[in-house]
């Protein structure tokens, strides 16, 4: 089976064959799971319709999460944008913003996301590839070639590290999904391997020690505005990269870095919701308040 050992090998690969990282990734795909190109394409376009559906569902009427503690923020926020009101984060940004909390929010209340990597981390990707399109009119087709992008920079964060609250912090998660984000838009936008790479280690390194702290254990809070934090990071990575700025450590050195960190991490800050946002006091009582419910819910 073939494998990309790092971000700088699938960067290699692109320059030797003068091919998008995009494409590497497909030819990988398909060498490792012998099935045709079109075949590949139209199964991301399955994920990709998912993403849409979600995005949509989130901003169109408020969605909340089953336990009843978060929920409608997105379209609270979409609204206020439409009602006029000129947001500090701008017009994209904001949107992208939007979008990551109401995917978040539909996946806290039970509906069908795409995990990209996971589900706590699952409004990233698509806030800042459908902003994008919605923007600068990218099509679908489009928007598949940056979701095989994204995906062969998540393989290598898997192989190098991990993407999992439990195993390395919210770093793992959204740290890794705004990574995912930030090479696909480059690449989208027009940049090359290599500044797609940049985006990467600029991204990792601004979300690097952060913490999975879930109140009451559950991926809601404060997991869909850290959504929304991570397309910002995403979206301020992929400027700096365009611009030409590079990241003094490579990126596959910020992804071990990130993996040496969780590895290190207190398990009280490793999505047990047992320290961080979790164990404060109103955290505390929402866990209780949620388990109470719970238990209610069960002698019914």
């Amino acid at each position: 089976m073939i494998m990309f050992e790092s971000i700088a090998h699938l960067v290699a690969l692109a320059g030797e064959r003068g091919q998008p990282l995009h494409e590497i990734v497909l030819q990988v795909e398909m060498a490792n799971g012998g099935k045709p190109a079109d075949y590949l394409r139209g199964r991301m376009a399955k994920r990709l319709e998912i993403m849409q559906h979600a995005a949509s569902q989130g901003i169109a009427a408020p969605v909340m999460s089953i336990s009843g503690i978060t929920g409608g923020s997105a379209y609270k926020f979409w609204h206020w944008l439409d009602e006029g009101h000129q947001p500090l984060t701008g017009p994209i940004l904001s949107r992208a913003v939007a979008r990551a909390m109401a995917v978040n929010e539909v996946n806290a209340g039970m509906g069908c996301i795409v995990a990209t990597p996971t589900a706590g981390s699952a409004g990233i990707l698509p806030a800042v590839l459908l902003t994008l399109q919605e923007v600068r009119g990218f099509s679908d087709e489009q928007l598949v070639d940056a979701l095989f992008t994204a995906s062969g920079i998540g393989a290598v964060i898997v192989r190098r590290a991990f993407v999992s609250g439990a195993a390395g912090g919210c770093q793992a998660e959204t740290g890794s999904a705004a990574c995912m984000a930030a090479g696909a838009a480059v690449e989208l936008l027009g940049g090359t391997p290599q500044q797609s790479a940049e985006a990467v280690a600029i991204t990792m390194k601004n979300m690097l020690g952060l913490v999975c702290d879930p109140v009451a254990g559950l991926v809601e809070a404060p997991c869909v505005k850290r959504n929304a934090a991570g397309a910002a990071q995403c979206f301020i990575a992929v400027d700096l990269a365009l611009a030409g700025v590079t990241s003094l450590i490579p990126a596959d050195e910020v992804i071990d870095a990130m993996a040496q960190i969780g590895r290190r991490m207190d398990e009280r800050f490793r999505e047990t919701a047992q320290g961080g946002l979790a164990a404060t006091p109103t955290g505390r009582r929402l866990a209780e308040m949620v388990w109470a419910k719970k238990e209610v819910g069960d002698r019914k």
